[in-house]
């Protein structure tokens, strides 16, 4: 079996990347003035998800949240014929089960990619799809709805949900939040990450919850030669899609309400949680040698997903033009 090593390089804070939207160091951190750029990874013969040294001191930050690596730009997004990055079209929010509240999702033509958000919560979420229309003001989703839209085939980017927002998500949300166009959620966001034909015809995906939990997620493929290693409901290797059990040292609230679990490095801070100093690096940063693995509390959550920022064994492939159906729900 061919080994695939995909290499994220980290850009300093305040400077363009161009790869995925910045993931934010705090729970507090300042939003970035303009849109993302696609994520991407690099089209070197064997690419594997890894870090040079530690998240955030490659990032140059220094504040309480980890900073997955980033990826450089594989040399296929600028090859000429390829459309570009971003969304064809969107469709209206849909009853999931394909009930009445729109037109059918027009069918992508060409080397089009369909991806379709799907709430299955109990609570009215405004879904980011960057790159897209659906960015930065979200496409609103009541319980039991869905939408989809349609991206290039070089498309990359991130998507989740917001949740708490005062008009649309472009707006003030309770998470996921940020003032203005930003590269990405505040603390505590779940977020599904994507680099469309990265290398070989392979797309890479994952659901990360290195930023904490506001929401769960999975995603579906299909429309591709690669076994679904997650089935319809969420199930992943016998363990299927929960609550987050979240310790009440890690709850973001809103007054008495929880509305989030908190990554370790923002709920406690320190050179160990946050994978700093002496613990920098993917060698050093290794949960299993905290005082708590605190990773775990999404891990059991959600198996299939990045916990922490090494956590490489959660990005996952797809062969061909695939389609992407995102789930904001448990099983």
């Amino acid at each position: 079996m061919t080994a695939l090593i995909i290499y994220w390089l980290a850009a300093p804070s305040g400077s363009t990347l161009t790869g995925a939207s910045d993931r934010p160091a705090t729970a507090t951190a300042a939003p970035s003035s303009s849109g993302p750029t696609p994520t991407t990874r690099p089209t070197s013969a064997r690419p594997t998800p890894s870090a040079k040294g530690s998240p955030l001191a490659a990032a140059g930050k220094t504040g309480a949240g980890i900073s997955k690596p980033k990826a450089s730009a594989p040399a296929s997004a600028s090859a000429p014929g390829k459309p570009r990055a971003g969304a064809a079209s969107t469709t209206p929010a849909t009853k999931a089960g394909g009930g009445s509240g729109g037109p059918a999702a027009p069918a992508p033509t060409g080397s089009d990619r369909s991806i379709t958000l799907v709430n299955t919560s109990q609570q009215v979420i405004w879904a980011v799809v960057t790159n897209s229309p659906a960015y930065p003001g979200g496409r609103k989703l009541q319980p039991g709805q869905s939408t989809s839209l349609t991206v290039g085939n070089t498309w990359g980017g991130r998507i989740w949900g917001r949740t708490g927002c005062d008009t649309d998500a472009s707006g003030s949300c309770l998470t996921g939040d940020c003032t203005t166009h930003c590269g990405g959620p505040t603390t505590p966001t779940t977020l599904g990450e994507f680099t469309f034909d990265a290398f070989d015809d392979l797309d890479f995906y994952d659901v990360s919850m290195v930023d904490g939990s506001n929401l769960p997620m999975y995603i579906n493929i299909s429309h591709s030669v690669t076994d679904d290693p997650i089935s319809s409901s969420g199930c992943y290797k016998g363990t299927c899609t929960s609550p987050v059990d979240c310790p009440t040292a890690m709850q973001a609230k809103n007054g008495s309400h929880v509305i989030g679990c908190k990554p370790p490095c923002a709920a406690f801070g320190g050179d160990t949680y946050c994978c700093r100093g002496a613990w920098a690096g993917r060698a050093n940063c290794v949960p299993a040698k905290w005082p708590v693995d605190y990773t775990q509390v999404f891990k059991k959550a959600e198996p299939y997903a990045y916990s922490y920022a090494f956590d490489d064994a959660a990005t996952m492939t797809c062969k061909g033009q695939c389609y992407y159906r995102i789930t904001f729900g448990t099983t």
